[in-house]
């Protein structure tokens, strides 16, 4: 019986091949459309779980107030983690890490390595990255020991056994190779080529609440003492604060802590790499439901458009004894045949599109996940689901008439319209919406990237600065500046894309003291990135000579530059602060002032900013180069840095790509979500053609008439079109203030944004206008240009 049932539904598949196709593809664009965005929203959600502490394995933050303004971080000082696990028998262990460039060379080998870390002895023990080789309890004990991971175990040694050998770093430091790890999941927040002991650090000799560079993880002897440690953290912190600091007032120095597994998605600060947001994983997860709705929707609508066909084969069927639960499986039976073809063509499709989805979505995700037993059983689970809500319905419509109604009439749904028009309205609200939140995405993307920053980072060459560089730094520069298509040449400790070095700032006439960002850079900065001078002057020869540090310092007499943020945090207007006397650990005088400028994320307001000179604290080079000829003045700067450097590699970056790396998660979430909108569109525009199929099915009689009483083909159009405006109508109504809350809601992660401007909904609306009467007309043409006699000759 039950082959049977599948028999006939397959010959039925095979005889309407058009309605057939349109719903075959509607339903493996869904499916694979939710394999695609489920496999990345797994990806994202998983982040970090695979250690298998991950429930006691925490983050610190720190937080400090000076005078009012809070100042907040995922960088701690070295005292955090051993006084915490000190002090509270919540914390069973930490590490520290500190994440650098640094070029690592092996014989005649020689590479800038970027995933270069820094960790305690603890790291294995407290994180699950497996090794290959070696043992997590004293893998990284000795300090010239190394772990390095599989990948690039390949790429320095070949086939070779690398445990044992030394790898160079730094162009001196010479490191044994004692474990390799196997290569680092795609969705961890922590990614390494190389670890080597957090102790090799001069840093690690002194234990300081300040010079936060580093980031630290807490392991707690049970999960779910967070808000216990938390509590405890916090009243000792306001001990110190008061007792070994001297705080007062609103002043306050403190840390919070949590759980690594929720710090991609819900932390406020970045560690290592951008974090996502739960938000996004939503959003996604909307679309992904919205595209097999859409798709289940649109089978639902044109197996209701085929009923009045199919009158005469349900009629034979209760006449030959078939009771209605057989014609309700019989129908069902089409659905699953349907739905199984559509499942094994999305699976094909989902293994032949993961590379392009890749490389949308940044990321690296694995096909096998799909085929795991576990992932592989929810996908049957969901396929069952879908055929049952696409087929359910018009299984329950075929199968319910009487015998005598149906031979006798045919099927007529000439019942309530409500499901109907809601179908309609439900296709139309998701067009609307989707089209302006794509609008809107793109359009705050393009206002990144566009905006005036304050600064020139457009054709700016980033190159690495050593302590051997520094050493020759004037020279080397030179020999730049003299290149032809060399615009202009300076250094800073940090790029000006992410400035994060936080220090105290001293008004001296007052003693007034704020919290401040700090940029250590040479005299040529403000003219190389194009700062723009409000008041004052740029650093003067004067300036150069004080800050000469031919003693080691002790001669160093600092000019200041502000930006607008922080003379106004001293109480100072642009031209008042010129001259002012201030400190930051040495006294100086304020020389400028210059116009705000961010130097970090969007989602960030300007703060407080203040630029000094010291070429000791240099560890970047920036080139500004002129456009014309790129290419050779590249080929320019690789010869006197391989003369100049030979100790490094000519590894070097554009300074707005490292911008755009600022919005990596956007980027990632706006390419996924313009892509599947564009699927949900289109299998809108299916739904829509469905149903205009069956408008037309139930109205072609009428049309017919219509047309023997005189009526003309653009009248007809006119009259077939009227209901679906005014569906549109309603729709627009309701998708407008549903996309503007959704819309804001996520601009309101931006300190920076856009306004949703009245004619991106007025394009959406439009749009949608465009779509419905194109689709209806297609359609409604081809009812009205057929014989009305073959439409009536039945009656």
């Amino acid at each position: 019986m039950i082959s049977n049932y599948f028999k006939i539904a397959w010959r039925h598949l095979i005889n309407n091949r058009l309605y057939s196709l349109i719903n075959l593809a509607g339903l493996t664009i869904g499916l694979t459309g939710c394999l695609l965005i489920g496999i990345y929203i797994g990806h994202e959600w998983d982040y970090d779980k695979f250690h298998e502490n991950s429930d006691r394995i925490t983050r610190v933050t720190w937080e400090y107030s000076f005078d009012g303004t809070v100042e907040e971080t995922a960088l701690t000082g070295t005292r955090v983690g051993p006084e915490f696990s000190r002090k509270f028998p919540e914390v069973e262990s930490f590490v520290r890490l500190l994440k650098n460039a640094s070029v690592v060379s092996y014989e005649s080998q020689q590479f800038e390595e970027n995933n270069f870390l820094y960790a305690d002895s603890t790291f294995f023990k407290i994180f699950s990255f497996p090794l290959l080789k070696g043992n997590a309890e004293n893998v990284l004990s000795d300090p010239n020991s190394m772990v390095i991971t599989r990948s690039m175990a390949t790429k320095y040694f070949g086939e070779q056994d690398p445990v044992g050998k030394t790898l160079k770093v730094g162009g001196k430091k010479e490191y044994v190779i004692t474990g390799i790890a196997d290569n680092v999941p795609d969705n961890s927040q922590i990614k390494f080529d190389f670890i080597v002991p957090f102790s090799c650090l001069n840093a690690a000799k002194y234990e300081k609440w300040s010079e936060a560079n580093y980031i630290t993880f807490l392991l707690m002897k049970e999960a779910g003492s967070l808000e216990s440690l938390q509590s405890k953290i916090t009243n000792y912190m306001q001990r110190i604060s008061e007792e070994e600091m001297k705080l007062e007032g609103s002043n306050y120095f403190t840390y919070h802590i949590q759980l690594m597994e929720d710090v991609h998605l819900y932390g406020k600060f970045e560690g290592f790499e951008p974090n996502s947001s739960f938000t996004y994983i939503w959003i996604l997860g909307a679309v992904a439901f919205l595209i097999l709705l859409i798709a289940c929707v649109n089978y639902t609508n044109l197996s209701i458009a085929q009923a009045s066909g199919r009158s005469t084969e349900v009629g034979m069927r209760k006449a030959m004894g078939a009771e209605r639960k057989n014609i309700f499986f019989q129908f069902i039976s089409e659905a699953f045949n349907l739905t199984l073809i559509a499942l094994i063509l999305s699976l094909v499709s989902f293994v032949l599109l993961l590379p392009f989805f890749n490389q949308l979505a940044g990321k690296q995700l694995d096909a096998s996940v799909v085929f795991e037993p576990t992932t592989f059983g929810l996908l049957i689970v969901l396929s069952f689901i879908v055929a049952l809500l696409a087929g359910a319905y018009p299984a329950l419509i075929l199968s319910q008439g009487k015998l005598i109604k149906v031979l006798k009439n045919g099927f007529s749904f000439t019942g309530s319209p409500i499901l109907r028009n809601s179908l309609i309205v439900f296709q139309f609200v998701i067009t609307i919406f989707l089209i302006i939140a794509t609008v809107a995405i793109l359009q705050q993307l393009n206002y990144i990237q566009n905006r005036d920053l304050g600064y020139s980072k457009e054709q700016v060459l980033v190159l690495p600065v050593d302590s051997q560089i520094r050493r020759n730094y004037d020279a080397i520069k030179a020999q730049f500046e003299n290149i032809e298509g060399v615009k202009a040449i300076a250094g800073a400790y940090e790029k000006p894309t992410h400035v994060g070095w936080s220090d105290a700032f001293v008004k001296l006439e007052n003693n007034k003291s704020i919290s401040v960002n700090a940029m250590p850079v040479d005299e040529k900065i403000v003219e190389t990135l194009d700062f723009q001078i409000i008041a004052g002057e740029d650093f003067t020869p004067y300036d150069i000579t004080m800050a000469d540090p031919i003693t080691h310092g002790d001669n160093i007499l600092y000019t200041f530059i502000l930006n607008e943020s922080a003379a106004q945090a001293l109480g100072w207007t642009p031209e008042e602060a010129i001259g002012k006397k201030v400190s930051k650990g040495r006294e100086g005088i304020v020389r400028a002032v210059v116009k705000d400028f961010h130097f970090r994320s969007l989602h960030e307001p300007i703060s407080p900013l203040i630029i000094f000179m010291d070429k000791r604290l240099i560890n970047y080079m920036f080139i500004k180069l002129d456009e014309t000829n790129i290419p050779s003045t590249l080929a320019s700067i690789e010869d006197i840095w391989k003369e100049r450097v030979p100790h490094r590699p000519f590894d070097y970056q554009f300074l707005d790509e490292n911008y755009k790396a600022l919005y990596k998660a956007e980027q990632s979430i706006a390419g996924v979500f313009t892509t599947f909108s564009g699927v949900a569109i289109l299998l809108a525009c299916l739904g829509l053609f469905a149903l205009t199929a069956f408008s037309m099915v139930r109205r072609s009689k009428e049309i017919g008439i219509r047309k023997i009483m005189g009526a003309t083909v653009p009248k007809i159009l006119a009259m077939v079109s009227k209901d679906f405006i005014l569906l549109v109508t309603v729709s627009i109504f309701i998708a407008i203030p549903i996309s503007l809350f959704a819309v804001n809601k996520w601009l309101e992660n931006f300190t920076y944004r856009i306004t949703v401007e009245w004619w991106v909904i007025a394009l959406a609306c439009v749009a949608t206008l465009v779509i419905a009467i194109t689709t209806v007309c297609i359609q409604g043409l081809k009812t009205a240009l057929q014989n009305p006699v073959k439409n009536l000759k039945t009656e």
